[in-house]
């Protein structure tokens, strides 16, 4: 049997990529392994699908001062030394890696033991993680064809971001059954993030009572956002985040609001859903959801709003433009490169396995 190491974490967007291409890799006959950090996300999401799971010891490399820069380096190299024995242990024909600082001692140890990687960077420009990586994979896949200018040009492929093929099967009917809704008015799906987008609450509740002459609204508010004097009006429900449920509050949903993370906007993309999309300022991040929403909206599949820049009236009307022209985003969708994205990286991945066999 064929074996492949899975890596990455930190993030949800660093580990949902690498379980959306589970089923395939099995279905190719890939006996699959995880490594990831001892207490990141994907610590708990991975064992829960039954894969063998290992955790190592990971720090971050930080570009500004802190004290943590002088003990993380230590854990990295504490790291290296783990995964090497691991893929000792294991010995993968290949490893993917989808990213975060966990990924990086184990891309390094299998370049040091001759296995093949492919790596995937989901954002405009790689971040310091994947640079880290990049001199020692045989493939990079990315989401963007702005991306493959920073990459070196034998290794860049353009192949979107794996989606999770439960996305596909939501249910319209049982979206609208959930939040109490019916046919009789259109459905936004607001997605604000983890934490939530405060300015973004606040205006979509400041103009909820024009919102809810025309539209139902589903309010994916973040956790501890809630405005409980809202409960129970009629045509709108709020929750803190939804799990099992979201492919079919998706389904539902005739417009979508959204956060420009890059896992994001592609299964926005994905499922051809219009949107407006608001990213993390650069204050509060390195700049790369600008940069991912600047891409989607020169594509044509998305308004772009900063959440500096958002008033109550902008919004509303950003809104209504999106729904009124709201077949020529599904069209302009329909025409993007970034599709069969499963499909592509594994036949990367098997490629890179093949080749790793030969030598």
């Amino acid at each position: 049997m064929k074996k492949i190491v899975l890596t990455g974490g930190g993030t949800a967007g660093h580990v949902t990529p690498n379980i959306a291409l589970v089923p395939e890799l099995k279905k190719q006959g890939y006996e699959v392994y995880y490594i990831g950090s001892y207490e990141g996300i994907e610590s708990k999401l991975i064992p829960e699908l039954g894969i063998q799971y290992y955790g190592i010891s990971s720090g971050k490399f930080r570009r500004y001062i802190d004290l943590k820069n002088i003990s993380d380096p230590f854990k990295v190299i504490k790291g290296l030394h783990q995964a090497r024995k691991l893929l000792r242990k294991i010995k993968p024909d290949v490893v993917f890696s989808k990213g975060g600082f966990v990924s990086v001692p184990v891309v390094v140890a299998a370049k040091s033991k001759r296995i093949p990687c492919v790596i995937h960077e989901s954002d405009m420009t790689p971040g310091l993680a994947n640079k880290i990586c990049i001199p020692c994979a045989a493939r990079v896949c990315t989401n963007f064809p702005e991306t493959i200018k920073h990459l070196p040009a034998e290794k860049a492929v353009l192949t979107g971001s794996p989606i999770r093929e439960e996305l596909f099967h939501g249910s319209k009917e049982k979206g609208l059954s959930f939040c109490g809704f019916n046919n009789s008015k259109p459905v936004i799906l607001i997605i604000g993030g983890s934490l939530g987008a405060v300015a973004v609450n606040n205006a979509v509740r400041n103009i909820l009572p024009i919102l809810l002459e025309k539209y139902q609204i589903i309010h994916l508010c973040g956790k501890d956002k809630l405005d409980h004097s809202l409960n129970g009006v009629k045509g709108y429900v709020q929750f803190e985040y939804i799990k099992e449920e979201l492919c079919d509050l998706m389904a539902a949903a005739d417009i979508m609001i959204s956060r420009a993370g890059a896992n994001a906007i592609c299964e926005i993309l994905a499922l051809r859903k219009p949107n407006i999309l608001i990213p993390l300022s650069a204050q509060a991040s390195r700049g790369d959801q600008i940069l991912n929403a600047a891409s989607f909206e020169k594509a044509g599949y998305s308004i772009v709003m900063q959440e500096e820049d958002i008033t109550d009236e902008k919004l509303l009307n950003a809104i209504n433009q999106v729904f009124d022209n709201k077949e020529d985003y599904i069209k302009a969708m329909k025409r993007s490169q970034l599709n069969n994205s499963i499909e592509k990286i594994v036949g990367l991945i098997n490629e890179a396995a093949k080749k790793g066999r030969q030598k």
